[in-house]
């Protein structure tokens, strides 16, 4: 066994594991037994991979000798897996600040959709931004999901709703998973809604005919690294016959699918992704028995946007009823224009008191349950042996601290380590 070793993370009060057997991802009781070792050390490898974790004498005994770039010592502190954001809209240009006054007035997401707002507003501001001007805002907010503990995102595309601007977004995707260590699984969302001028069904021949076909090539060739597919199908925007077939163009070149379904309408999304084997449809305000149901058999995970619900004063996912019928619950940010929010700490905290999700349920579906929706679960969700090592070290004795302190993560979160590399270190922590 190699005697060098990246990091050493010892006598840490509590480490959570989350998983301790491999699997893949967690439903029902399963989120309420997330394993917890207590007095423990952790160490991570040159190659960026969990070698070791468990009581602080065994750590020791098991490495003496043995020599690390980096030692910290977690005296009094508190070890989680690294948060996965698996729902994000992060490339775009142009804030939509005033329209958080015409909500706050009473008005629907869909009355400022009309109003010539909401995504069409975003996707002008976009299609005129240079690739550099989005990268470099593109970095600022990932660093901000960083510094929240974020280590893994999911990162769509979907406010160019043309072949030029899509492909300007996914590559500005692909030059900050290059230039960044944050994690990223790359969505195609050129479906998010409908261009002006076309109708769904010309919309959705453009997708198929130009910009998914544009997009095999790309990743052909290397230059273009796309994870899943997405559409939005909502009443007014893509059917579900529209949503069928460019969902099925994107399986057929083999892009995970993971869609926007259910969210204002009951539109039985949730019944067409779990029949064609969606790894993931969030939303699903809108869900019905039957569609819950058949994501259960389907194992398709719900990815529940808490902050989305809470901003938009739309009722909130149904998560309770998600959870008894074994549905996979994951969580998402929802970042975009519309739901500014960057911090799964906040998002965990709104699913425990808004959707009545347990603190343990909250962290499973912020990790493992995540990591799974993105098809990571095999090596992200949990510190398990072999797994990246992804953590967040809280200045805090309990790792509930981390959705307890409401707003508070700025002054808990001590360290995040990608692949074993300090990537943020707090030196403004504060006692509570």
């Amino acid at each position: 066994m190699s005697k060098d070793f990246r990091l050493l993370v010892k006598n840490a009060k509590q480490v959570v594991l989350v998983c301790t057997n491999g699997e893949k991802f967690l439903t029902g009781k399963e989120m309420q037994n997330i394993a917890v070792i207590e007095n423990a050390s952790l160490v991570i490898g040159k190659d960026g991979l969990l070698k070791a974790v468990g009581p602080v004498d065994r750590i020791d005994s098991q490495f003496q000798g043995a020599s690390f770039e980096t030692v910290i010592d977690a005296s009094g502190m508190c070890v989680t897996p690294g948060l996965i954001d698996a729902h994000t809209h992060p490339v775009w240009a142009g804030d939509r600040v005033h329209e958080f006054a015409m909500k706050l007035a009473g008005a629907t997401y869909m009355e400022v959709h009309q109003a010539g707002g909401g995504i069409h507003f975003t996707v002008e501001h976009t299609r005129q931004a240079s690739e550099a001007e989005l990268l470099a805002s593109l970095k600022q907010r990932l660093l901000r999901m960083l510094r929240t503990g974020t280590t893994l995102v999911e990162c769509k595309s979907g406010y160019g709703l043309e072949l030029d601007t899509e492909v300007k977004m996914l590559s500005v995707i692909e030059r900050a998973r290059k230039d960044l260590l944050i994690g990223i699984s790359s969505t195609y969302c050129g479906a998010h809604s409908v261009p002006k001028g076309k109708t769904a069904a010309e919309a959705t021949d453009d997708i198929i005919k130009v910009q998914l076909l544009k997009l095999k090539e790309k990743m052909s060739k290397g230059e273009l690294h796309v994870d899943n597919i997405d559409v939005f199908c909502e009443k007014g925007v893509f059917d579900l016959e529209c949503t069928r077939a460019i969902l099925q163009a994107g399986k057929d070149m083999g892009l995970q699918i993971n869609f926007h379904g259910d969210e204002l309408h009951p539109m039985n999304s949730a019944e067409l992704g779990a029949e064609l084997e969606a790894l993931a449809i969030s939303h699903l305000e809108e869900v019905t028995d039957n569609g819950i149901a058949a994501m259960a058999r389907a194992k398709s995970s719900a990815i529940l946007l808490p902050t989305t619900a809470y901003i938009l004063r739309l009722k909130q996912p149904r998560a309770r009823d998600m959870l008894e019928a074994g549905v996979i619950v994951a969580l998402g940010s929802d970042f975009n224009p519309n739901a500014y929010c960057c911090s799964m700490p906040m998002v965990m905290h709104l699913a425990c008191v808004n959707m009545k999700m347990s603190m343990k349920e909250a962290l499973a579906a912020a990790t493992i349950n995540a990591a799974y929706s993105l098809g990571k679960s095999h090596t992200h969700g949990s510190l398990e042996v072999n797994k990246q090592g992804d953590l967040v070290i809280l200045n805090s004795s309990r790792w509930e601290h981390l959705i307890y302190q409401f707003g508070g993560h700025q002054e808990l979160i001590k360290f995040v380590i990608v692949k074993g590399k300090v990537v943020y270190e707090n030196d403004r922590t504060l006692d509570y």
